[in-house]
């Protein structure tokens, strides 16, 4: 049976026919330009989902020291900072059945292991010149009235979430097949972080430049089943989740040096709770007149249950400058492999998130003491 038209009602009846996308890259600009027919679900504050661009062709590496190995269509991000993967096929292209889910889950578990904060930053802003739009405006639309998020805070988040497999992964083709909604309603069930959708997505032509989309959604009954109404977004840590964290993740060496980190922030700053699925506290202090995102102190469960510090170098030196961020790397230790990551930062201007284990600043006498003076220094200036 052909399939039926659309029909538009205004001045008169026009019927809109089905038409099939010419090229690939027809279909990859037109989600790039006009992600909205994306735009299905809510934020966790109950706003519509809005979808912003981070890049096309996002690179994914398989290695810490490698180049990209594979290129997803496009990635995505919401203001809660959750990642959306989406790879575009064609029903022509039989990679549309099998193939497809595995390449997607090859970007998510290798984007979740090497897109850290400062490649996802530096992706979305090179994607909003080239397409000629103002940070300014961007970033508005992305961080909204949210004074407290910087957008060194804002992709360190997303980094997290990265992390911890919260995502979305989409399928979007001109007509999804049997087995391709098999596989999503399956992986979805299965998948506690992720949610998985395939967004077939047909369009109508009519006379002159006028067409039609009509998204159509498969995998939400799935993701509905397995979230309880209000459960998802980010729900900040509290001091008494950290504290207990603390107290049964950590040994007695490394307890210390936690709490000491935190306690010298209440002291003389103030600290705001992560939005990861594991605990970690953000370190803020005043400093010239303004309130500074200095690091991070996470407690990761897996792998190994690590415990670390991650000094936010980008914001320190949008708000500082360079010189302020080089003299802080300057009076930090170097222990755990710190030095090398902050002359790779130094090499780099100070704009990313080097990282060290706390066992590391517990087994080197001296070594809290010394990140306290240094976040001293930066402080008093």
């Amino acid at each position: 049976m052909a399939e039926q038209p659309v029909f538009v009602l205004g001045e008169g009846l026009q019927a809109l026919e089905a038409a099939a996308f010419e090229t690939e890259a027809e279909f990859q600009d037109l989600l790039a330009l006009h992600p909205r027919v994306l735009d299905f679900g809510t934020l966790s504050d109950g706003r519509p989902l809005r979808l912003v661009l981070v890049a096309r062709e996002m690179g994914v590496a398989t290695s810490a020291d490698s180049g990209p190995t594979y290129w997803l269509d496009h990635l995505f991000v919401d203001a809660d900072g959750v990642p959306t993967l989406v790879e575009v096929k064609r029903a022509t292209d039989t990679r549309i059945r099998r193939e497809v889910v595995g390449q997607m889950l090859d970007y998510a578990a290798n984007g979740a292991r090497y897109w850290p904060a400062a490649l996802l930053q530096r992706s979305f802003e090179e994607t909003c010149k080239a397409d000629g739009r103002s940070l300014g405006e961007a970033y508005a639309e992305l961080l909204g009235e949210d004074s407290e998020r910087s957008p060194e805070v804002f992709w360190a988040m997303v980094e997290e979430r990265l992390a911890a497999g919260q995502m979305r992964l989409l399928f979007v083709a001109d007509r999804i097949p049997l087995e391709l909604r098999a596989i999503v309603e399956f992986l979805n069930r299965q998948m506690r972080q992720a949610d998985v959708y395939a967004v077939e997505l047909n369009q109508y032509r009519g006379e002159g430049d006028l067409k039609v989309l009509v998204p159509r959604v498969y995998g939400e009954a799935a993701t509905a089943a397995k979230t309880a109404p209000g459960q998802r977004g980010p729900q900040k840590t509290l001091p008494d989740e950290m504290d207990a964290a603390i107290e049964s993740r950590c040994t007695p060496e490394v307890r210390g040096v936690a709490r000491a980190l935190l306690q010298h922030a209440q002291r003389r700053g103030r600290l705001v709770g992560g939005t990861a699925v594991y605990p970690s506290m953000n370190v803020h202090y005043r400093v010239a007149g303004q309130w500074v995102p200095v690091g991070t102190v996470s407690l990761y469960e897996n792998p190994g249950a690590r415990a670390e510090l991650a000094f936010s170098f980008g914001a320190i030196t949008k708000r500082l400058g360079v010189e302020a961020a080089a003299a802080f790397a300057a009076a930090l230790p170097t222990v755990g492999g710190l030095g090398q990551k902050l002359a790779e930062q130094r090499a780099a201007g100070f704009r990313g998130w080097p990282q060290v284990p706390l066992p590391a600043l517990a087994a080197e006498p001296g070594a809290v003491e010394q990140v306290l003076f240094a976040i001293d220094q930066l402080v008093d200036g």
